[in-house]
């Protein structure tokens, strides 16, 4: 017989096992929710998952990089100012910065921290939350893809599909690649896309050269860039840096003694420079590298079948320009004209009421003509300006665009010191502008035809005009030596071949002669080495050459050293009358020094994908413009400019004792000043001038090449030369390998004849 107690006690058990059951059939049937769930979103029921080819290549921007010769990123082209490093690229203290702040158990998760979550779960239940439970793989699925506006629910979806984004990520990466990813895709503020792009931005630094400190202001800014920004809330940032700093004493990354010492230093961005299109050295070849890039990918197509794209593609251009003499090179141009030339001019204008317009058909007693002129080249300048085509397209009537010209307002002007904030009418601001000077320069390498430095202005910021490749300008005397290439290729003819130094006049084939005239009577009616004539100037014998050879013959034989610019069949050309550009003129020049070969001057190459696959190469065209002997003959002659012509400061002034051949070239109103310097490594060439041919010293002495462009040569070659690893030579031009029996010293040459040739110095040309 069974008790009531017994009856009791088993109705108990049996109602507890009830209970029982239906708890872990409720456990089990929500475990089984919660995969069907996740079974779900993996199955991409809820809306769909990035894939495994979209987790290996994340659709970012990615900016095309510019590299020079020895390795140092020139600049950038963008949309998102990011380019990507690898994990060993890295230093070392902002990987442990960032996994002290963010998720310290980063190395033992598998992309979901459950101790974080459940510390995140008992903040929310007891109102005490300490920070959130994502771990850095959770974040680099977020960073990745961005979830844009999105209401609860779908945020509690996004959620869960970023958990198992971040188990993805951890099953087909390495540690290393997922925070080497998360450090790339990271925003850190002013527009710095990933730790490349942000390092160069705060510190002008590379991302495994960030010091301690750096590192952790880094590692801090990525919660919040605009407001732990260093720059725009210094305070907040300063704390926030010292937080990860102490997040790193915390768990034994830094000793206390260097947290105390370390948390004293100030933030270190006094080099913080936005990452844009106009900062950073070479601006206007990078403007030039623009150009044919985008021509190049509007060629070239991806895989998919669509052309490159320059600013989202992340190409890797590889540069023929060396830095540090690209950097030389931008000095140069700034000692001669900042410290010199410019405050010259300046000094030459004073006190004149058309300043600093001439025009060579008025003698200074016309001046409502004048006056009339120059209005005519202001408002021409004014309705090539960016504010007039602005204020036109918007549908501003003429007057009042011209109105506004006129009205004064406050603007940012450039000064070599600096700019400077004034006030001025636009209109005076053009004027204002139409006092500089300006300058291009363009080094190539000799015998491979790489382009070393390329300077096409003064200041990209305010002058957008490139005086290398865009710009066109008359040679001057710098064109001589095409004619006088002509006379070395004939027999007759050498460097110590005298002619009489008097006028000669070529028919024009109309009844008209041309017969030019020399700065002055020097030497009149003595008969006069070639070497001589060339290094001088000298417009007598220029014309006595014309005479034996066309102008056709000529233009051939510049075009054949590489000018591509139309030259008039006239023999004034022998004097410089052609427009050409600096490009041009170094590119045929080199053919000297580089044995009678014109190498075409190249600029880049090779082109990169992102991922390193080389799309193409680039070697420069060659061919043979005259033979080896010639070339040598015309690098004898164009010695002579510098041993005892026009180019002669070079040995007096500047101390330049190797062998160096060159030539200054004037146009007749001082208008352009050139210098071609050819060494037998380097063929550099310079122009200087105005905006404008009618802006110009009124003098020779001030305003020949030899003054305007010369200096400039000489301060970047001695840069050059003082530094050793570039391994540039000082030696001299390499003869022919068949021998010459050709005497090149004039003085032992006369004297063979029993003649003299007199003493040299200096001489103004046109």
């Amino acid at each position: 017989m069974v008790s009531k107690k017994d009856k009791s006690g088993s109705k108990h058990e049996k109602k507890f096992f009830n209970y029982l059951l239906k708890f872990w059939l409720i456990v089990l049937t929500l475990i089984a929710l919660l995969l069907l769930f996740f079974y779900g979103v993996v199955q991409e029921w809820f809306g769909p998952m990035p894939t495994f080819e979209e987790l290996e290549n994340p659709k970012s921007n990615l900016a095309s990089e510019v590299y020079a010769a020895d390795g140092v990123i020139l600049g950038t082209y963008f949309i998102e100012n990011r380019s990507n490093v690898t994990y060993r690229q890295i230093s070392a203290d902002l990987i442990n910065a960032l996994v002290a702040i963010e998720d310290i158990r980063f190395e033992e998760h598998s992309g979901i921290d459950e101790k974080a979550l459940l510390r995140v779960a008992y903040g929310i239940a007891t109102g005490n939350s300490k920070g959130g439970g994502s771990t850095l793989t959770q974040q680099l699925a977020k960073n990745l893809f961005p979830r844009g506006y999105l209401n609860k629910p779908q945020l509690v979806l996004r959620k869960f599909q970023e958990w198992v984004t971040a188990v993805k990520l951890e099953r087909s990466y390495s540690k290393e690649e997922i925070i080497a990813m998360y450090l790339n895709t990271v925003f850190y503020g002013h527009n710095a896309y990933g730790i490349k792009s942000a390092s160069a931005t705060f510190f002008d630094k590379t991302p495994d050269s960030l010091n301690l400190q750096e590192a952790a202001l880094m590692a801090g800014v990525v919660n919040a860039p605009s407001r732990f920004s260093p720059i725009s809330n210094p305070e907040k940032s300063l704390e926030r840096r010292n937080l990860v700093l102490r997040q790193m004493e915390k768990y034994g990354f830094i000793s206390s003694k260097v947290y105390d010492s370390v948390s004293r230093l100030p933030l270190g961005v006094s080099r913080f420079s936005l990452q844009g299109h106009n900062q950073g050295i070479s601006r206007y070849f990078r403007e030039y590298l623009r150009g044919t890039m985008k021509k190049w990918c509007a060629n070239h197509f991806k895989a998919d079948g669509a052309p490159y794209n320059l600013y989202k593609d992340g190409l890797k251009i590889y540069t023929t320009i060396d830095s540090r003499m690209q950097k030389y090179a931008e000095e140069a141009v700034r000692e001669h004209l900042a410290n010199d030339l410019q405050p010259s001019f300046f000094q030459h204008w004073k006190g004149y009421t058309f300043a600093p317009f001439v025009f060579e058909d008025d003698e200074g007693n016309q001046s409502e003509v004048i006056e009339s002129k120059v209005d005519k080249i202001l408002k021409q300048a004014m309705r090539r300006s960016e504010r007039y085509r602005k204020l036109k397209l918007a549908g501003v009537a003429k007057d009042s665009i011209e109105k506004s010209f006129n009205t004064a307002v406050p603007m940012r002007v450039f000064k070599w010191n600096g700019p400077v904030d004034t006030v001025m009418t636009p209109m005076d601001s053009i004027r204002y502008y139409k006092f500089y000077l300006q300058a291009g320069l363009m080094s190539m390498e000799t015998h491979t035809g790489f382009v070393r430095a390329y300077v096409g202005g003064i200041d990209y910021r305010y002058f957008q005009f490139d005086h290398v490749t865009q710009g066109k300008r008359q040679v001057g005397s710098t064109f001589k030596p095409f004619l006088y290439t002509l006379a070395m290729q004939e027999g007759e003819f050498t460097p110590c071949y005298k002619v009489p130094n008097i006028s000669y006049s070529v028919e024009l084939g109309d009844g008209t002669f041309w017969s030019p005239r020399n700065s002055d009577d020097k030497r009149l009616g003595e008969e006069v080495t070639l070497k001589w004539a060339l290094a001088n100037s000298n417009n007598w014998i220029s014309a006595y050459l014309m005479k034996r050879f066309s102008p056709q013959s000529v233009a051939k034989m510049a075009h054949n050293m590489g000018v591509v610019s139309d030259i008039p069949y006239v023999p004034a050309i022998a004097l410089g009358t052609p427009d050409l550009s600096l490009y041009e003129m170094v590119g045929a020049m080199n053919t000297f020094a580089n044995k009678g070969v014109y190498v075409q001057p190249i600029f880049v190459t090779r082109i990169e994908d992102k991922n390193g696959n080389v799309l193409e190469r680039f070697v420069p065209e060659k061919n043979e413009a005259m033979d080896e002997i010639t070339a040598y003959k015309m690098l004898k002659l164009m010695q002579g400019v510098v041993e005892s012509g026009t180019g002669i400061r070079l040995r007096y002034k500047y101390g330049f004792n190797n062998p160096i051949a060159g030539k200054t070239g004037t146009t007749q109103n001082q208008s352009d000043g050139w210098f071609m310097g050819v060494t037998p490594d380097l063929t550099t060439g310079i122009w200087v001038g105005a905006e404008d041919r009618s802006v110009h010293f009124r003098t020779i002495r001030l305003g020949q090449g030899a003054n305007m462009a010369l200096p400039i040569w000489a301060i970047y070659m001695k840069k050059v030369y003082a530094d050793p690893s570039l391994g540039i030579s000082m030696g001299d031009f390499e003869p022919p390998l068949k021998d010459i029996s050709i005497e090149f010293d004039c003085e032992k040459y006369d004297r063979s004849h029993n003649q003299g040739t007199g003493e040299f110095e200096e001489e103004e040309e046109f």
